[in-house]
């Protein structure tokens, strides 16, 4: 959950449409209409991306008359179907996955579930991504992915950053190159598979 107390304001005078506020947006909620950039505040999420990139100084972040909760209701999806995803994704219902925010995969796997299609749709419901914008994306691309949603990176948009790879994913030749080295790549794959797949108790045991 994200409690969003903050919203942009776009000052026409001295906004010259460039479109880095657009680009920066991790939630798709400003646009250009007629060289002036317009905020939908409904979809905007407070992170101040745009204020702090903007060249020309032209946005400002302003207190809301309201301050809006961004959350999905895990409850509200079958909890069986979010374990799937999540472990199709390589990754624990109960792990955080925005350090920011502190979002857990489950709260990501729930918005999928419900229709959520893309990182910036994601980003809307549940509010990950909308502090550094850094980390997040990776394990929101890869549930993405195991929900078998087609991923295409937005052309107006910076803050895909891609995928990294992960412990299952390195190449065997890799592993057995660097494993004499003090690497533990099939250990560590063993353990994070040992916790991905015990039951939520269980989990903290482990």
């Amino acid at each position: 959950m994200k409690i969003v107390s903050m919203l942009a304001k776009v000052d026409p005078d001295n906004c010259i449409g460039c479109q880095t506020c657009v680009r920066v947006c991790p939630v798709k909620a400003i646009k250009v209409e007629n060289r002036k950039a317009v905020v939908n505040i409904e979809r905007c999420s407070g992170c101040a991306a745009c204020e702090q990139r903007c060249p020309q100084y032209a946005i400002a972040m302003i207190k809301r008359d309201e301050p809006k909760v961004v959350k999905v209701d895990v409850n509200a999806v079958d909890y069986g179907q979010i374990e799937k995803l999540c472990g199709e994704a390589k990754l624990h219902p109960e792990q955080i996955v925005c350090f920011c925010t502190g979002t857990r995969a489950e709260e990501i796997a729930a918005a999928i579930l419900q229709g959520a299609d893309s990182p910036e749709e994601v980003s809307h419901r549940t509010g990950a991504r909308t502090g550094c914008k850094v980390e997040c994306i990776q394990p929101i691309l890869r549930l993405l992915e195991a929900a078998k949603v087609k991923l295409t990176p937005p052309k107006d948009g910076w803050q895909w950053y891609g995928r990294t790879v992960t412990v299952w994913e390195i190449p065997k030749a890799v592993r057995e190159k660097y494993n004499w080295r003090g690497f533990y790549f099939d250990e560590d794959a063993e353990l994070l598979d040992k916790v991905i797949s015990a039951p939520k108790q269980e989990r903290r045991d482990i």
